[in-house]
């Protein structure tokens, strides 16, 4: 058994400090930085040491976090060009006769999430649907945050966790519990939909009350042109009385038009914007969807020409998607105007850019801290040198600790289930959704036998709880930043609103795992 040092209590205190801080509604900043300096100093013994591992934690969760900065940033980037030509609303038109309202937009949003991701993991499907079906839900009534929750529950929740058609995760839970990997995936694809399934009726159910009646306000706001309508439109009275009823008809007034529901007599076209041909806005509102829709045909024609080993998935796809959205800024902008076309793409790029940043560099500290926890990283952040062979050398404090608590999980079926479904949720407090699956595989391998329940069955469970933590639906500092990047909300309340429904659905998964596969 290894030892648990000093270092290890004082990260496992920082796990349960941020923690509650979180449950209580707080921002974790502090603590984290504050637990990354005193795991520093007490690891290193060095003040200076503890105090550039704050730097260094941040630094490595930059390059590790990046590219997804980098695809919030581009595909914002893209809308912003797509508005000035007014082929944003053009886009998402067709989607309106199905996307009614906040209910059906809801779960149009979960069979298109989940429909992508399983077949190309969530990372490029999060920004297809940001970018075309989120806009349509949020007019439609569905407020921005159950919006990200749907897509984090279907994507990086049900499809991911499963991981049924790539076949990585059951891999690696098989290979480590020495199991039947198609077992181990055919039951991960049922505790996926049962965790998902409780997950999203209970998210539902919560958001039911507070969906609204479709309005082109709704989407105003969200795109945050809100200002736009208070400085023209003048009122008699901001807050009461007649100025306040004039002041809402004609912003409603103005909202529709912009949306193109308030035509000339006789005509079925948008307003575009002044100096924009309707022939170009029209072209860019059906050449952009037609674009991502040839590069899913493309990513599953390589999935079928060379399987789950060669065919574009995960991080490929993302970038195949980014650069879509960079190619579609600079023909937007020229298409705009020829004259200012480098400055405006500029624009766009810049502003996708600060976007990304401002509403997710708050996390990069945080993520920092539990990186201190993965072997893989925690050399960089301290100041460990790497072995002779270039392997990292630094310790793996949360590995470490969760290794040790295994030997405290009594023999008992549901019991040994629960417990390997705690280990999993608490390896993937590092943000990464597969980490942990080597760990809870062998526990499920050892386990197993001696408590009667088959290793295929516990090593499914371990899945279920290391991707629904740390693959993005209740860690704020995983991918789930991308899904609230997209939504435009803030990645610590999604957090929040996952965290009941899918621990909830866990459980009950992981008690029916027992009960029906044994």
């Amino acid at each position: 058994m290894i030892e648990i040092t000093a270092a290890h209590w004082v990260y496992l205190v920082g796990i349960v400090a941020i923690l509650a801080t979180m449950l209580a509604r707080k921002n974790i900043i502090v603590p984290a930085v504050f637990f990354t300096l005193l795991v520093g100093i007490i690891y290193t013994g060095s003040l200076a040491a503890g105090l550039a591992a704050i730097f260094n934690a941040t630094l490595v969760a930059a390059q590790e976090l990046f590219n997804i900065f980098l695809i919030i940033a581009l595909v914002t980037g893209m809308l912003g060009a797509l508005q000035a030509l007014g082929s944003d609303k053009r886009m998402v038109a067709p989607f309106r006769p199905v996307m009614r309202n906040g209910h059906l937009s809801f779960w149009t949003i979960v069979v298109a999430t989940y429909s992508i991701s399983l077949f190309f993991w969530p990372t490029p499907a999060v920004p297809l649907i940001g970018a075309v079906l989120v806009p349509v839900a949020i007019r439609s009534g569905l407020r921005p945050l159950a919006a990200g929750f749907a897509i984090a529950v279907a994507g990086q929740g049900m499809a991911l966790s499963s991981d049924f058609v790539i076949r990585v995760a059951p891999g690696l839970s098989a290979t480590a519990a020495n199991a039947d990997p198609d077992m181990v995936a055919n039951r991960a694809l049922a505790l996926s939909l049962i965790t998902g399934g409780v997950a999203l009726a209970i998210g539902y159910v919560m958001e039911f009350r507070k969906m609204r009646p479709g309005s082109p306000e709704l989407l105003a706001e969200w795109e945050g042109s809100q200002d736009d309508f208070d400085e023209n439109v003048a009122v008699d009275s901001p807050t009461t009385g007649h100025g306040a009823a004039l002041r809402r008809d004609e912003m409603a007034e103005h909202a529709r038009a912009r949306e193109g529901d308030i035509v000339a007599p006789g005509s079925q076209d948008f307003d575009t914007p002044e100096g924009i041909s309707p022939r170009v806005s029209k072209a860019f509102a059906v050449a952009v969807p037609l674009a991502y829709l040839a590069l899913i045909v493309y990513l599953m024609w390589t999935l079928s020409q060379g399987g789950a080993d060669e065919g574009v998935s995960g991080g490929d796809a993302a970038a195949l998607v980014g650069g879509i959205a960079a190619m579609t800024i600079f023909f937007a902008a020229f298409a705009e105007s020829r004259k200012t076309f480098l400055e405006r793409s500029a624009e766009h790029v810049t502003d996708g850019l600060v976007f990304a940043f401002r509403a997710m560099g708050v996390v990069l500290p945080i993520a920092g801290f539990f990186f201190i926890g993965n072997g893989d990283f925690s050399g960089q952040i301290l100041g460990v040198e790497p072995n002779a062979d270039g392997t990292p050398a630094g310790p793996s404090l949360l590995f470490d600790a969760v290794l040790n608590a295994q030997a405290y999980i009594p023999e008992n079926g549901y019991v040994s289930a629960l417990g390997i479904l705690a280990i999993g949720v608490i390896a993937g407090l590092d943000g990464s959704g597969f980490s942990g699956l080597p760990l809870t595989g062998s526990l499920a391998g050892s386990l197993g036998p001696v408590v009667g329940v088959s290793p295929e069955t516990l090593a499914a469970v371990g899945q279920m709880g290391n991707i629904w933590s740390g693959g993005g639906t209740f860690v704020a500092w995983s991918s789930l930043i991308a899904v609230a990047g997209f939504a435009r909300v803030n990645v610590l309340e999604l957090a929040r609103m996952c965290f009941l429904p899918v621990m909830t659905g866990l459980i009950i998964s992981t008690l029916l795992a027992v009960a029906i596969f044994g």
